[in-house]
């Protein structure tokens, strides 16, 4: 995946996060075990229209910084009445739909009469529009408008030019070379959608990548700390990016007082919950509660903690023999199961096995042999059932990890805040906190689990707050097919501990997949074995803002096969330097930000500094999706501030053979670079290298600041 030579169609199985079953396998090739089909629904979008300039209720000619970046245009009345104020008149469609399908609240294109104007969210061949022409598969690959044609510019009834005022054009106009599409031909589209981004430069944009821009890079002469700039406008002093001065206030200790039904130590508290009606909250007591059997709260269950308990899955390990300066118990492993995930070691394949042992509460890490075994580690012999340690058990404390999940269930609206979980056998791909609908799960530290610590699973407006999630052995948190759900105000650090793979298979810091709107947003997320914030797999209407992320091993975040993604106002600093198999430092190993074979991103007010790679823009050959032809299409990477020197190797663009990116469907403006030289061959486009000077001449970031230090 990672050679763009040997690319071709890309499977979606590494990449897709699904939860686990104990039985099933989800080897490569595969997305994890069968699941219903992701539910569609309309992602909320409020904060992203309020932040994104040129909204239909803010006239776009009114914006001084869209004046000066983009040709003048305007809303028509016929437009202008498609908006908040008039929600009736247009929503939007995120239901997959069979090629070619009709759309028959889509008469005349466009909302008419009170009609509804839906999108047709993956029309390869254009959708039958009601009035409206088809458009040509061949340069509109990806969503047409119900109603007028995309393929000519024409407006609803089929008259070229003017102001197509009753077909609102979408993002997917044209998304081949936008040669007619997004601008009608010989007037202006009004680009009108309340409900999201995709509208605002896309038409406008599109027509505006058919300006011709120079190709062949000419050497000039380059001042000595910058070059000249556009004026300023009130978009250059966005809010600060990141955290700001708020620390991350997480944990058992933000945890509100407990009243409720006491659970001591001793007991059962599985049974304890399974005996209790809806609505119960249960308070568990100081200590360490042993959980043999998963908790499964009912609707409206609180399960809290205020005096710190600790729920952990292990058990303890008492019988051992002293042989060959190793030391031996028998009769305590499971059953074997099957191989799933990807390891770093591809080779020992040991990173699936669930069974970790501690030692006076430390980590030991598993060998894959008897002959390896030393201080510190482990080896499990599941033919013979035998486990071995290379220290001296005597009088210590030794556990190993064996109940799979923590608390998981099928009710609604459960809490869970105030706990310590940890030493959970999950299975890869799992988690030991499974969160459900309307789910809040905060004020909790999550740590030492086998996989996954926190997996939100068909978890719609499900909220993860103010925990402490580390050193789970793959993931520190996961989102599987969720709509709306927020993941806020975690302290999400050092994850992946079993040595699942680095550079691209779920490990990490954060991963979601298949999941519309909703946002992650002012979370730490440092110094995790793998990706710091990941979307992947058909994630729709994501939105990633104030987030710290520091130091991960892999991209600091990746927006991967996805669309209508939002990822603005993060702190990104220090990733990327330890990935390991299949990976180097090229755009393709990715960077502090990477948008891979993604459709209407936008990127923005990111502060970028000190990682392998600057912004990475990567168009692969990734096969279709529910949406159609997995495209990159329509990205807009704006006021960003990115450091490029010391080990910072470039920021640019690449592709596959099999996936060029047509004009006009990537911009960057607005940009501020901090270069170790002016000289510096700092920037790429399909694997050629250019100087900022030879960057704005080839057409990119041509009103954006470059400087040194």
């Amino acid at each position: 995946m990672k050679n763009p030579a040997t690319i071709t169609i890309v499977a979606l199985s590494a990449i897709a996060l699904t939860p686990a079953a104990p039985t099933a396998t989800a080897a490569a090739g595969t997305p994890g075990p069968a699941q219903s089909a992701p539910r569609a629904a309309d992602p909320t979008q409020a904060a992203r229209d309020a932040a994104e300039p040129g909204r239909p209720d803010t006239p776009a000619a009114a914006d001084p910084f869209l004046a000066f970046l983009e040709p003048p245009w305007s809303a028509s009345p016929a437009a202008q009445s498609l908006s908040p104020s008039n929600p009736d008149r247009l929503r939007r469609s995120n239901a997959p739909n069979s090629p070619g399908q009709s759309f028959p609240n889509a008469a005349n294109g466009g909302a008419t009469n009170g009609n509804e104007w839906i999108t047709a969210t993956s029309n390869d061949t254009g959708g039958d529009s009601a009035n409206g022409s088809t458009s040509d598969p061949s340069t509109n690959e990806h969503y047409t408008s119900s109603g007028g044609a995309a393929g000519d510019g024409t407006t609803a009834n089929g008259t070229p030019g003017g102001e197509s005022a009753d077909d609102v054009w979408t993002r997917g106009m044209s998304t081949g070379d936008m040669s007619r599409g997004g601008m009608s031909t010989g007037g202006e589209s009004t680009i009108d959608n309340p409900t999201n981004d995709y509208g605002l430069q896309s038409g406008a944009a599109g027509g505006y990548g058919q300006t011709d821009r120079p190709t062949t890079p000419t050497d000039k002469p380059i001042g000595p700390t910058s070059l000249p700039t556009r004026p300023r406008s009130p978009l250059d002093d966005p809010p600060p990016p990141g955290l700001g001065a708020d620390a991350i206030q997480a944990g058992p200790s933000q945890a509100p007082a407990c009243t409720g039904v006491r659970i001591a130590p001793t007991q059962d508290a599985a049974e304890i919950v399974d005996n209790h009606p809806n609505g119960t909250t249960f308070c568990f007591a100081a200590g360490l509660h042993r959980i043999t059997r998963t908790l499964k709260p009912k609707t409206n269950q609180v399960l809290a903690s205020d005096q710190g308990a600790i729920l952990t899955g292990s058990v303890r390990l008492t019988r051992w023999t002293a042989t060959g300066g190793d030391w031996v118990t028998k009769g305590v492993l499971p059953a074997a199961y099957a191989r799933t995930g990807q390891c770093e070691d591809n080779v020992a394949n040991i990173c699936y096995l669930r069974e970790q042992l501690f030692l006076n509460g430390k980590h030991l890490q598993r060998v894959a042999s008897r002959d390896k075994v030393a201080s510190g580690t482990f080896f499990g012999d599941y033919a013979n059932n035998l486990v071995y340690v290379g220290d001296n058990p005597a009088g210590k404390s030794v556990e190993m990890s064996k109940t799979e999940t923590a608390i998981e269930s099928d009710a609604s609206t459960v809490t869970v805040r105030g706990l310590t979980v940890e030493h959970f056998a999950s299975a890869p791909q799992g988690g030991a906190v499974v969160l459900g609908p309307s789910w809040t799960v905060s004020a909790n530290e999550i740590r030492w689990n086998h996989a996954i610590g926190a997996m939100l699973v068909n978890a719609d407006r499900a909220v993860l707050e103010k925990n402490l999630i580390h050193h789970n052995g793959q993931l520190g948190a996961g989102q599987y097919s969720s709509v709306n759900a927020t993941i806020t105000s975690n302290e999400i650090s050092s994850n992946n501990t079993d040595g699942f793979w680095i550079a691209d298979w779920e490990s990490g810091g954060i991963k979601t997949t298949w999941s519309t709107g909703g946002s992650v947003s002012r979370n730490l997320i440092k110094a995790n074995k793998g990706v710091g914030l990941w979307s992947d797999a058909y994630d729709d209407g994501r939105t990633f803002a104030n987030n710290e992320i520091v130091d991960n091993a892999a991209d600091g975040v990746r927006y991967e096969i996805g669309r209508n993604g939002v990822v603005e106002s993060n702190v990104v600093r220090g990733n990327g330097f330890g990935t390991g198999r299949g990976s180097g430092t090229s755009l393709w190993d990715g960077g502090g930000i990477n948008v891979n074979t993604s459709a209407n991103v936008r990127v923005r007010y990111n502060t970028v500094a000190d990682n392998v790679n600057g912004i990475s823009i990567q168009s692969r050959t990734r096969g279709d999706g529910p949406w159609g032809r997995n495209l990159l299409r329509d990205v807009i990477v704006t006021g960003n501030q990115v450091t490029m020197d010391r080990g910072t190797t470039s920021t640019g663009l690449v592709q596959n053979s099999g996936a060029a990116i047509p004009p006009g469907e990537v911009t960057l403006r607005g940009n501020t670079y901090l270069l170790d030289s002016l000289t510096a061959n700092r920037f790429q486009k399909a694997g050629r290298w250019y100087t900022a000077t030879q960057w704005r001449q080839a057409g990119y970031d041509t009103d954006s600041k470059f400087t040194t230090r």
